[in-house]
């Protein structure tokens, strides 16, 4: 019971660390605001983004595999297949605005300028298409936990 409740504890702040890195980036990237500070700031959100998504993943997947229910009933849930396809497709979409706040410190680093209006508005609506997304898992997870639609 303790392992179960240590596992469930990490795995709700890796959560909630994720969620406010994501949310993080999503008040900052606006063109508005856009200076070389922000640019830089943006970048280091999210390489933590990133570290908080692989420590999601990691008590995720040591509570299919240490918790209560065990593997066996975890992964033949189609709700924990459904979050987890949620979870890569949320990665996917953030590959590209990784690439484009790293470009954007290569081009103020060598002398350019900030990103245009257009490229941070691009940028945004991914951002934002992953934190509307990332509402989805919260959902299914309280579903399995209650057992709706479990094998």
């Amino acid at each position: 019971m303790n392992l179960e409740a240590l596992l469930a504890g990490l795995h709700i702040l890796a959560i909630l660390s994720l969620v406010v890195f994501l949310g993080s980036q999503a008040a900052l990237c606006r063109g508005e605001w856009m200076n070389a500070a922000v640019v830089r700031r943006l970048s280091r959100l999210d390489m933590i983004y990133g570290m908080t998504a692989v420590a999601v993943l990691l008590t995720g997947l040591a509570r299919t595999w240490w918790g209560m229910k065990g593997l066996g009933w975890y992964w033949h849930q189609p709700l924990l297949h459904f979050k987890f396809g949620m979870f890569v497709v949320i990665g996917l979409i953030s590959i590209k605005p990784t690439l484009t706040y790293r470009r954007w410190v290569k081009t103020l680093d060598g002398g350019g300028g900030l990103p245009g209006a257009d490229d941070v508005r691009a940028t945004r609506r991914l951002v934002m298409l992953q934190a509307h997304l990332l509402i989805l898992i919260p959902i299914a997870a309280v579903m399995l936990a209650r057992g709706v639609m479990t094998r």
